[in-house]
């Protein structure tokens, strides 16, 4: 009798339905844009405090070696959806000439087809639509930071009124409580604007750094002396337009404009006494560079701030619904930045401050709390940790690997990745950062420019982790490059980037 009365609540879909989706894990992933390591506490920042990324990596893992295969906004989200490489998905600069292929697989289709509730809520940055979303709300572009725009399922826009950090943490959370279909385990990913030019803080957060005073990198004056690629960029700090970047004469730009009376007011109340301070004349080109860097600093540290504090409102969501033992929560940003390094703003170069970037994972019942993880990771393994995490199919064609291994106490694979591809393209505009693809091993990296005079680098991060010096020339290394040189043919292979490999046995 008791065997029949199941049966028949089986079939009325009273208790199979709700009882599968209680064992699938739900998962967050949080991406920001830009976001440094030197900006986030858990990663050693002497500059800010990020208590709820702490949080996230305290209670779950932190990866120490995670790094970009393309240091630049819409490719990396290209390669967060497909698992693959951009010569591959079809994203592999910002233009809008490169349009990612959504008939491919990407982990947002493979959860919907296995019983998931998908969403996107923020900043998209991808030239077609989100697509295999349940729900997506996204900001056209760029976005803005005060009262932004966004592009609706149906195609139409709405402004609202606030700060972005704080309405994207609104929308995704009123996703959450109110917009999913409950009966299935949920997926949502939380697109961030934070920490993107021209870095323009929340109004509460204007004099959090009141009388701090910002360290200046020992690379600030680099002279580039061994790396042309580095002396031909145009991302420099000193060169951050006094209007738009550094909100000197700002109020005829587009993202004052949008900003309401009592937005206006308290940003003048704090911009207009520091900026009358100021007289540029009296100023040597140094000391405008070095006062450049230090509202560069605090524009971009108080962004972070937004960005953490929203952060902590997900997990006090999850915590007070009884979701949290249940939920995977993932934060990582699309590459990493400068902060000044080199002289530098912006990314797009294979050094470290962009090639790396942050990446913390808090997996209950799975992950040990304070796992850290030296391992190298790369970001094509996003997508196949996101779906192995979900106990689903990975797509055959997704070129990354599950990080679970790594962190869930099973024995490490024996063929985990020593070394990691790199290839960047954007060029000539903007920054001038030239074309390049690249090898990086446990201690070297080997990179080679292909845009005005090609040419080779090899860093010693061991006894040049600034990254100051080219030995690309020094014969002590001819094995070592000439292994190297094996390495990454063999890479350019393995990942299918034929055109690069016909490059290279063309120009090695």
């Amino acid at each position: 009798m008791k065997q029949l009365f199941f049966l028949f609540l089986v079939s009325l879909g009273l208790f199979s339905a709700k009882k599968e989706a209680s064992k699938k894990p739900n998962i967050i992933v949080i991406f920001s844009d830009d976001h440094a390591l030197q900006g986030i506490g858990a990663y050693g920042s002497p500059h800010v405090k990020t208590p709820n990324i702490d949080r996230i990596a305290n209670e779950g893992a932190i990866f120490k070696n995670t790094f970009c295969t393309n240091s630049i906004c819409g490719p990396s989200r290209a390669v967060l959806l497909t698992g693959k490489y951009n010569h591959l998905n079809g994203q592999y600069d910002n233009s809008d000439k490169t349009v990612i292929d959504t008939k491919q697989p990407m982990f947002p289709k493979t959860l919907q087809e296995n019983g998931y509730a998908t969403s996107w809520v923020g900043k998209w940055h991808i030239n077609n639509n989100p697509k295999y979303f349940d729900y997506w709300k996204i900001l056209p572009g760029q976005g803005h930071y005060y009262n932004p725009d966004f592009i609706k399922m149906d195609n139409s826009k709405e402004r609202i009124e606030g700060y972005v950090t704080d309405i994207i943490t609104d929308e995704a959370i009123g996703w959450l409580d109110k917009g999913r279909d409950k009966s299935k385990p949920f997926s949502l990913v939380i697109g961030h604007k934070a920490t993107h030019r021209e870095w323009q803080p929340d109004t509460k957060d204007l004099h959090a750094f009141d009388g701090k005073n910002f360290t200046v990198p020992n690379t600030f004056f680099d002279k580039y002396e061994t790396r042309k690629a580095a002396a031909h960029q145009q991302m420099e700090v000193k060169d951050l337009r006094w209007d738009w970047d550094v909100k000197v004469n700002a109020d005829q730009t587009a993202s004052m404009k949008r900003m309401t009376k009592a937005q206006k007011t308290a940003w003048d109340a704090y911009y207009g006494p520091e900026n009358a301070k100021l007289d540029t004349l009296k100023m040597s080109e140094k000391e405008k560079a070095l006062w450049k860097y230090q509202r560069y600093l605090h524009d971009y540290m108080a962004c972070v701030l937004s960005l953490d504090r929203n952060i902590g409102r997900v997990l006090d969501y999850l915590d007070k619904n009884g979701l949290a033992e249940n939920t995977i929560v993932i934060y990582a940003s699309d590459q990493g930045f400068y902060l000044g390094e080199h002289g530098w703003y912006d990314k797009r170069f294979m050094y470290e401050q962009s090639l790396r970037m942050p990446f913390v994972m808090r997996y209950p019942k799975v992950v040990k709390p304070k796992t850290v993880v030296n391992d190298m990771v790369v970001n094509i393994d996003f997508a196949p940790t996101i779906l192995n995490i979900a106990g689903v199919p990975i797509p055959s064609d997704m070129q990354g690997k599950s990080v679970m291994p790594l962190v869930s106490g099973a024995k490490k694979p024996q063929d985990w990745r020593k070394s990691m591809y790199y290839h960047y393209y954007e060029y000539p505009q903007p920054h001038r950062v030239m074309p390049h693809y690249g090898v990086r091993g446990e201690r070297f990296k080997l990179i080679y420019f292909y845009g005005k005079g090609d040419f080779w680098e090899l860093i010693d991060l061991k006894n040049d982790p600034d990254e100051l010096v080219n030995q690309y020339d020094n014969p002590k290394h001819k094995t070592l490059i000439a292994n190297m040189k094996k390495e990454l043919r063999a890479l350019m292979v393995a990942y299918k980037d034929t055109e690069a490999v016909a490059m290279f046995d063309k120009e090695k």
